[in-house]
């Protein structure tokens, strides 16, 4: 049989050969790429885990071909997300714990400790997530219980935000806590002179040092790589993983040396002594999707507990200002050390008082106009006149907007309606410096960072309310919470190169949702699929019945 030689043919044959050959194509309806222009378009070529081009379908699927298309037409796809303050590590590693969160009672907590407890093989039981102001007795709950339920089993039971913790005395005695004792940075709570169980801040560390911080490699290496999988289906593709101790460290190096673990992960050294003194001379260190960038200083507590540091008493605690958790000269050489070692420092600041304190210390250290982006975790009360250290010395402000939500009901109580205002400002915060870093702080709050951009833009519960947003005038725009969570967040922790856009030469980091999160409905942004995620070009999750 003769082939007749047609110039339709010889053109096709021409531009097969001619086709430059990638390993993926993907294609959607619409592709936000996040950078500096934010552009759209509708498809990316992929390969060696890199992106190799953006553009329109024809345009794409013209000049490249693949071993392999994910054609997501009707779908949309973003740079993978990334959670710019979260407890990665501690999540994982903790997935034995009993989780209370949402428990309406302290009632409620006794019944789940009682039926845990029922196929509980550890020598202690750990929970986590109570909040007293959930519950209609809004008020700290004592040891009694615990101590007539669980009396020669230790007991440590953490409050949602990870800044006290409910013990019996048995965990009391192990720790070698009295009534008699002070510790710096922490409250011991008594009545009558007698302990109630409930430790905040500092108070709490030895109790909590009676836990083995690691369980064996094998069991960690599991919790890990679970946790790992649940970020992928979610959207995340990176982490920052605040406030890591030298043991967890040197695991999680030996987990992403022998490819076990492969989600992005930007790890801030824990403040204790052991941890600076083993990893913080090394400096910024850097091993593919693994590095360590800094330090996460503690300068106060939480609001919820009221150990947040305050420049007026609490509206609901007449004398009471919080304090600080470690006198300022000892921070002062945390910051030396981070400078020191080209490390940035990123601290816990919750109060307005603790703000202050940390904007002007950083001051001592940062010329004007650096680039060395220090940052403030959760700024969340800051005193008007303060914003301006933000701006004068580039410090990130590094934010949870599900917080002001989760915190919105109780919040006007610590603070009076005078300084509620100036409580979770993000867009405030943001106008700053132009660029806002964005996270969950999970476990403290759900891992989904859709709920984050929903929180940011709407500034409502789950529910609707309040209908017109809380503190409305912080809204940020889908633009602000998208970029906060993607290119600023990488930018955040010097990733910007490489992550956080869809553009070429960068990493192909991506996902695809269902939905248009920049187009459709507040009320429907929770609702939003995760279809794929894709890590350096391979697929590392797919939703069920996906084509």
């Amino acid at each position: 049989m003769r082939i007749l030689i047609t110039p339709a043919l010889v053109l096709l044959l021409t531009a097969c050969k001619t086709k430059e050959r990638v390993d993926m194509l993907v294609l959607a309806s619409k592709v936000y790429t996040a950078d500096s222009q934010f552009a759209e378009y509708e498809a990316i070529a992929i390969k060696d885990g890199k992106i190799v081009a953006v553009g329109d379908k024809s345009t794409i699927t013209n000049k490249y071909s693949a071993d392999s298309t994910i054609n997501a037409t009707g779908k949309y796809i973003y740079p993978g997300f990334i959670d710019a303050h979260c407890h990665f590590s501690g999540y994982a590693l903790s997935s034995y714990r009993l989780d209370l969160v949402g428990t309406k009672s302290y009632e409620e907590v006794l019944a789940k400790l009682v039926e845990y407890d029922k196929t509980n093989t550890l020598d202690w039981i750990y929970g986590r997530g109570w909040d007293q102001n959930d519950w209609t007795v809004k008020e700290f709950p004592d040891k009694k219980a615990l101590d007539s339920l669980f009396p020669h089993k230790p007991v440590i039971l953490k409050r949602v935000d990870g800044h006290a913790v409910l013990c019996n005395q048995k965990a009391l005695d192990m720790a070698g806590i009295t009534s008699g004792i002070v510790i710096v940075g922490g409250i011991i709570e008594k009545k009558n002179g007698n302990l109630t169980g409930i430790l905040i801040d500092n108070a709490a560390e030895p109790v909590e040092n009676i836990i083995p911080s690691l369980p064996p490699v094998a069991e960690a290496t599991k919790y890990l790589q679970a946790a790992e999988q649940e970020c992928f289906s979610l959207g995340l593709t990176g982490i920052v993983d605040c406030g890591i101790k030298a043991e967890v460290i040197t695991l999680l190096k030996q987990l992403y040396g022998q490819n076990k673990l492969s989600i992005a992960n930007s790890v801030l050294l824990a403040q204790d002594d052991s941890t600076l003194k083993t990893y913080a001379a090394d400096g910024f260190y850097k091993n593919g999707q693994f590095q360590i960038n800094g330090i996460k200083l503690y300068a106060d507590g939480a609001l919820g507990s009221r150990g947040a540091c305050l420049l007026k008493e609490y509206h609901d605690m007449p004398g009471h200002v919080g304090m600080l958790l470690s006198d300022i000269s000892k921070m002062r050489e945390i910051a030396k050390l981070a400078k020191a070692h080209n490390l940035q420092l990123c601290t816990h600041a919750i109060g307005d008082s603790a703000n202050r304190a940390i904007l002007r210390l950083y001051s001592e250290f940062l010329p004007k106009n650096n680039d060395l982006r220090w940052r403030i975790e959760h700024a969340q009360v800051v005193d008007y006149q303060d914003y301006k250290w933000f701006s004068d010395y580039k410090i990130v402000p590094s934010v949870q907007p599900t917080h002001a939500i989760s915190d919105m009901p109780w919040a006007g109580d610590r603070l009076g309606e005078q300084r509620l205002p100036a409580a979770y400002a993000y867009k405030k915060l943001l106008e700053q410096n132009g660029w806002i870093a964005l996270g969950t702080d999970f476990p403290v709050e759900a891992i989904n960072p859709l709920a984050t951009f929903y929180t940011a833009v709407a500034r409502k519960d789950k529910d609707g309310h309040p209908e017109n947003g809380f503190l409305p005038e912080n809204k940020l725009s889908r633009k602000e919470a998208l970029l906060g969570m993607t290119y600023w967040a990488a930018k955040s922790v010097f990733w910007e190169k490489e992550k956080g856009s869809l553009e070429p030469g960068k990493d192909a980091d991506i996902i695809i949702l269902d939905k248009d999160i920049m187009s459709i409905a507040e009320n429907e942004l929770l609702n939003v699929n995760v279809i794929y995620t894709i890590l350096n070009g391979k697929t590392v999750y797919k939703k069920a019945g996906a084509e």
